[in-house]
């Protein structure tokens, strides 16, 4: 636990060393849960975001995207039953005065018994060795089963409890569990009691005429909204998909673990439109999928897992996460949700409006069902970030720090260097960089020594090191090292292009789906 604590510090520090993520309006102390994206933080977050736009609108000529405003008729979140459902059961702690959501006290507790499983997973392969078999090990040890049985009842237990509201449970497992207050120790707990989410704000000229507005909670309700218009004015067929990104905006009490829980945040969301009937196939396709999707960025498949809802949304009838193993433990990263005609059904009850698919090849109406997928972008972006940052120790007998992200996600593909600030080095290396920057995000450094230059691009997470130096004014050739294996070679500067860009290009990294 200290070891994920401290690779957590780790990355805090890292990304604002390396300008990736700041504290909101710092200079004043900041504000709670908000952050702002740096310099580096702004192109890598934007590089997700294209990635995932590209696998999800450009690669399937059945989907397509939109951009829905933010505010939005309050009736909307009416209709949705974010105004009536969209609670989280708060408890506090009577002696620390501290205020934490009880389901995430009771999954905490679980996490502290999975970190037993991975304990005796770790001493069964240190002794078994290349015998090991894990999957083996999990079903037939019975120290880690009972670990896991337990696990299970627990979740199975709360899950039930907040399905039907009934938060008096929700307390007693806690009171049973003896879950204490994670700072002070203390078990004096209050009752647990729902909280509403929503931000509330104003539209209108003056506070008598002016009309109770929500910042949204999510983006989906945006597309379900434009249902008919995009399927009309696009000529969609179902099956067919509405995807967008953008802000979304939740009051949480206990906001927490850097950028993973936001009040201010970003989802890439995508609403497949289905036959009804045909929901659980698309549902099935779809987390086949998405699970592709995050393994082609190489990030190790021993770092996700699938974990099936226990408790379902009042809107679905199948419900499930791919989790990813942050530094403080497996999370949730994605949302795969078949939600059913509820969402259609009860904006056209709330507006008045038909929002039905006339079907031409069976030649009748019908609401269609939805399967989505919803992701977190700041998530992601801390998953890919936390997942790449890395300590090496080298042959020499020291050690570097190196950011590995995904070539295809970096800030900055190429760092051009002179090797030295005179001698018409630089003016190559700039000639070199201006030709490169019209199909690159590349960076120009000619201060201190080459090494320490290489050492900086490691950290702030660049591919490629190209350098030039005398022999390039003799030959036109020049140095380039790569990132991950510091391998150095001599190259053409006609053949840079090229060679960067089969490290980044979109389609030898989707290619891997």
């Amino acid at each position: 636990m200290a070891k994920q604590e401290d690779q957590f510090k780790k990355v805090l520090s890292h990304a604002k060393e390396y300008g990736y993520v700041f504290q909101s309006s710092e200079i004043y102390d900041g504000l709670s849960a908000v952050y702002d994206y740096a310099q580096n933080g702004v192109e890598l977050k934007k590089n997700i975001r294209d990635y995932w736009w590209k696998a999800m609108v450009q690669m399937h000529e059945n989907i397509v995207g939109i951009d829905a405003s933010i505010l939005m008729h309050p009736t909307t979140w009416k209709a949705s039953g974010h105004v009536d459902a969209f609670n989280d059961p708060l408890i506090d702690n009577k002696d620390s005065k501290k205020r934490y959501r009880a389901d995430v006290l009771i999954e905490d507790y679980c996490a502290k018994i999975e970190g037993k499983i991975n304990k005796e997973v770790d001493k069964a392969a240190k002794r078994f060795g290349e015998a090991f078999n894990k999957e083996e090990f999990l079903a037939t040890n019975g120290r880690v089963f009972g670990y896991q049985e337990k696990i299970n009842t627990i979740l199975a237990r709360m899950g039930a409890s907040l399905e039907k509201e009934d938060l008096l449970d929700v307390k007693a497992l806690i009171e049973e569990l003896e879950i204490a207050d994670p700072l002070t120790g203390s078990r004096n707990w209050t009752e647990v009691k729902q909280f509403n989410l929503m931000f509330g704000t104003k539209l209108g000229a003056s506070a008598e005429t002016a009309m109770d507005l929500y910042l949204r909670p999510e983006t989906a309700q945006g597309i379900f909204v434009n249902f008919l218009n995009v399927q009309k004015t696009g000529r969609m067929k179902i099956p067919f998909g509405i995807a967008q990104t953008g802000k979304a905006f939740r009051n949480e009490i206990v906001a927490r673990q850097f950028i993973f829980r936001m009040r201010e945040f970003e989802q890439m969301e995508m609403q497949f439109f289905v036959k009804p009937g045909t929901q659980k196939e698309w549902y099935d396709q779809w987390k086949a999928t998405r699970l592709k999707w995050h393994l082609s960025l190489g990030m190790g498949a021993e770092n996700y897992r699938f974990h099936d809802h226990d408790k379902l949304a009042h809107y679905a009838d199948a419900a499930a996460d791919i989790e990813f193993k942050f530094p403080f433990g497996f999370k949730e990263l994605e949302g795969i949700h078949s939600r059913t005609d509820f969402d259609l059904k009860a904006h056209e009850e709330f507006s008045g409006k038909k929002l039905q698919y006339f079907d031409h090849e069976e030649n009748k109406s019908y609401t269609p069902y939805v399967v989505e997928t919803s992701i977190g972008l700041d998530r992601m972006f801390l998953a890919v970030f936390s997942n790449s940052l890395q300590e090496e120790a080298l042959e020499n007998g020291t050690s570097r720090t190196v950011l590995k992200l995904p070539a295809i996600l970096a800030p900055y593909k190429a760092a051009i260097f002179p090797l030295v600030k005179k001698d018409g080095l630089p003016e190559v290396a700039r000639k070199i960089m201006g030709d490169l920057k019209w199909d690159f995000n590349v960076f120009y450094d000619e201060k201190d020594a080459v090494g320490k230059r290489y050492r900086r691009q490691d950290a702030a997470g660049t591919p490629f090191c190209i350098t030039v130096d005398h022999q390039t004014l003799e030959d036109k050739t020049v140095t380039i090292r790569h990132r991950d294996t510091m391998e150095q070679k001599r190259v053409k500067i006609s053949e840079l292009k090229e060679i960067i860009e089969a490290e980044v290009a979109v389609k030898n990294w989707l290619q891997r789906m």
